[in-house]
């Protein structure tokens, strides 16, 4: 018997042809698209499951630079400071480690602050040869680790880190310490740290004219020129290399020594009696750039660690162990001022004194700031590991 389609079973026919064209469409774009994610996405990330926590925050000096203002770290110090004094953080020694084959030493500067979740540890190390390789004598990294989780989450540039804190400390004890008045800054020093110094005391007060000391005089020429087209406009600031150490302090309401010197670098007797001098290059008993008379003359005297400063900077052991001033002269730390439990400067006939020979604190409380601005601002490179 002959059959004959009806309009009926065409249509269904039709129907069904067009399902199965979709269906081939349909696995045709799947196909497509995966194809497409394998070129974006790289094979082995398709198909692998995610680790969270496993990303670290690569933070050059460049990119630290583009972010971070000499504000926000004197800000950070500040905060360290008062942890510290606070007695809320865990700094342990910093442990050396002699590589004598080599002509080198390894430190690593370790801790934790609870009250900023700061934990981590800064290894510097000191290899004098390498100037001969053309490669930093002083390499330093900053290994920032979660509080929360114990996982690495960044490693920031800790040579540039080292400059901002030292530099900031000095602008926070400025701030908190010089007159207000205060227009002429002395600086003693044209290393690696003194850009840094300059800056932080340019934040905190009006300075109009800056006076660079240095033994080479054209080191501080080249510095001051250098330092003029940087600050110059911004901070409305003249910048000049003194022709001497007496020169330099003449009339100068505040002082900054940034220097490896093993000799005071300028004259007590030549001081202004209500000057403010942050004394920072000293960090070993045998290095000492302020005069022992200046602690004698000094109404008030400071230090960013108590331990710190006593037992390693030649500033203090010296003038304590030629009798020229007792251990119970020393106020206290910077701290223990900003948390109200003892007076800073009380009135503008004083002369005060800060000593720093820097801390981890510093630097974990410093990199956790710089971290959380750069996770904020989508600074650096994210690297999986």
């Amino acid at each position: 018997m002959l059959q004959f389609d009806t309009d009926e079973s065409k249509n269904e026919k039709d129907l069904k042809a067009q399902n199965k064209n979709l269906k081939y469409i349909l696995i045709l774009l799947i196909v497509i698209i995966i194809l497409l994610l394998i070129k974006i996405i790289p094979f082995s990330k398709l198909f692998s499951s995610s680790k969270k926590g496993t990303e670290i925050l690569i933070l050059k000096e460049s990119d630290i630079s583009s972010m971070i203002t000499m504000t926000d770290i004197i800000e950070a110090d500040k905060e360290a400071l008062s942890i510290y004094s606070s007695q809320k953080s865990n700094i342990p020694l910093r442990s050396n480690l002699n590589v004598p084959e080599f002509n080198g030493q390894c430190l690593f500067m370790n801790g934790y602050a609870a009250p900023a979740k700061a934990l981590g540890v800064k290894i510097v190390s000191v290899y004098p040869d390498n100037i001969n390789k053309n490669i930093p004598s002083v390499p330093a990294t900053m290994v920032l680790v979660n509080a929360e989780t114990g996982m690495v989450n960044s490693l920031i540039d800790g040579t540039y880190l080292t400059r901002l804190r030292t530099g900031a400390i000095s602008g926070l004890a400025t701030d908190i310490l010089a007159r207000k008045d205060s227009k002429i800054f002395a600086l003693f020093g044209t290393g690696g740290q003194a850009v840094t110094q300059l800056e932080a005391v340019l934040t905190v007060r009006n300075i109009e004219e800056v006076r660079v000391f240095d033994i080479s005089k054209e080191r501080a020429e080249e510095f001051a020129k250098k330092m003029s087209d940087k600050f110059g406009k911004k901070f409305n600031v003249k910048i000049i290399a003194a022709e001497s150490s007496d020169a330099t302090i003449d009339n100068a309401d505040i002082i900054t020594t940034v220097t490896t010197s093993k000799k005071p670098v300028f004259d007590a007797n030549k001081v202004k009696k209500n000057a403010h001098i942050n004394g920072v290059g000293s960090y070993t008993p045998e290095m000492q750039e302020i005069p022992g008379d200046i602690l004698v003359k000094a109404n008030k005297i400071f230090v960013d660690t108590r331990d710190g400063a006593i037992n390693e900077s030649g500033d203090l052991i010296n003038p304590i162990k030629d009798g020229l001033i007792q251990k119970e002269k020393i106020n206290g730390e910077l701290g223990e001022v900003i948390n109200g439990v003892i007076k800073g400067r009380e009135n503008d006939d004083e002369m005060t004194f800060f000593k720093t020979t820097g801390s981890a604190v510093l630097d974990l409380v410093a990199a956790q700031k710089i971290y959380e601005i750069a996770k904020v601002k989508k600074v650096g490179q994210m690297v999986d590991l």
